[in-house]
């Protein structure tokens, strides 16, 4: 796929909804009592695989513009053999639900999902009482149901989908579940367990459920996904005259550090209004053209941003100055070794980048480069960064495995096509 060069980006657009609640709301309504009602779904090929995933489980859906799943109850899943395909979140966050069913359950995944760990999730669970097997720390693992206790756990690594693991084994468990987290994650597992009429208690570096009787959640409003909308943001800042609005994306503040990293960097990025999306906040983003200064980003801040960082490093690419990155060793265990894809995709195009073990610097030059060609390496991520790349540079970018951004945004190109004018 060649992406080329922008003259601009203009326009008024909303971006699909946001992946990570929409797993969520499938998952949570598939446990509760009655009817859950998913109103602006954020379809994409890992959406799809827990929608598929809900079903094969014993619970109904009918899917349609407004997704609606018919409640198995807290302890009426179905045994099954469950096939994430390439859903991280769906393979985790799942296997914290089954592990307090009756029966045994499968799950398997691709090629890339098989080479993700395990047994960061198994092992906390495991401590409750579940019984998992896995292979070597990967899929496939096995999940037999069994009595849960209540345990006090605390994150090794910064993982909001380690945290929401247990605090979904926590609703059948017996007693009060707490994760300590020394640093901040996204929290749409405890807004949304709270919104079912789960006892959630949040402290600043803690999260509480209590196992509740039934949960109930009839309706989900799902914002537009920030980490879709992040490309737009970073194309309109760094390619000359754009302005762009962009409608009803959340913004979570776990999920939006891209903000407060592009208002370091002299950004100009607005937020025009605000608004409630149940318990999630959302509004409308405008986004103009600006120059940049680099900065650094530290292991705190990294949470925040995780699935934005490809992003950021194109951003330095473009501003004055070196900015550097620590304590993102995280991406090395994503779809790809996304230090090294990000390093290699900037290098390819004629731009400063450098690895390192937990991170990586990127030297910028305040122009447009000239263009070339990545492989995105099979990560949805790199490719994105590949297609912003590709309108920002004067000659375009050849963009190999291009095709992986249906795993997140099947629409993306269409739509980045849609806001270019040439």
């Amino acid at each position: 796929m060649l992406i080329e060069p922008a003259a601009a980006l203009e326009g008024h657009f909303a971006v699909p909804g946001d992946k990570s609640i929409s797993h969520r709301a499938l998952l949570v309504g598939a446990v509760a009592d009655g009817e859950t009602r998913i109103r602006g779904f954020g379809r994409s090929a890992d959406t799809e695989s827990t929608l598929a995933a809900v079903r094969a489980l014993g619970a109904e859906v009918h899917d349609a513009e407004t997704v609606t799943v018919h409640g198995a109850s807290l302890h009426g899943l179905q045994s099954a053999a469950v096939d994430c395909g390439n859903a991280g979140t769906l393979a985790r966050l799942v296997t914290g639900l089954l592990a307090f069913q009756q029966g045994e359950f499968t799950l398997t995944g691709d090629g890339s999902l098989s080479s993700r760990p395990m047994e960061r999730i198994a092992g906390p669970l495991r401590s409750m009482g579940a019984l998992i097997e896995t292979d070597d720390g990967h899929l496939p693992l096995t999940v037999t149901g069994a009595k849960l206790s209540a345990i006090d756990y605390e994150l090794p690594v910064a993982s909001a989908q380690v945290k929401s693991a247990v605090l979904l084994a926590a609703l059948g468990a017996e007693g009060r579940t707490t994760v300590i987290e020394q640093t901040p994650t996204r929290d749409h597992t405890e807004l949304m367990l709270r919104e079912a009429g789960v006892r959630v208690t949040t402290r600043p570096n803690s999260v509480s459920v209590d196992p509740p009787q039934s949960l109930r959640l009839d309706a989900v409003d799902v914002p537009g996904d920030f980490s879709s909308a992040a490309p737009f943001v970073v194309a309109a800042t760094i390619v000359p005259e754009s302005r762009i609005t962009i409608h009803d994306v959340g913004l979570n503040p776990r999920r939006t550090g891209l903000l407060d990293v592009l208002d370091r960097m002299g950004a100009r990025v607005g937020i025009l209004t605000r608004r409630r999306f149940g318990q999630e906040p959302g509004g409308d983003l405008e986004v103009r053209a600006a120059e940049l200064t680099a900065t650094e980003i530290d292991a705190r801040e990294v949470p925040l941003l995780i699935d934005e960082l490809p992003l950021f490093a194109l951003l330095a690419a473009h501003a004055r100055g070196t900015s550097r990155v620590r304590g993102a060793g995280e991406l090395r265990l994503k779809e790809s070794d996304r230090i090294d894809a990000l390093v290699d995709a900037l290098r390819a195009l004629g731009l400063r980048a450098k690895a390192h073990e937990d991170g990586f610097e990127v030297t910028g030059v305040p122009r447009r480069p000239r263009g070339g060609r990545i492989d995105a390496r099979g990560d949805h991520r790199i490719a994105m960064l590949g297609a912003v790349a590709g309108v920002a540079s004067r000659e375009g970018v050849e963009i190999e495995g291009f095709e992986s951004v249906g795993v997140s945004f099947p629409g993306f190109h269409d739509l980045l096509e849609h806001v270019t004018r040439r």
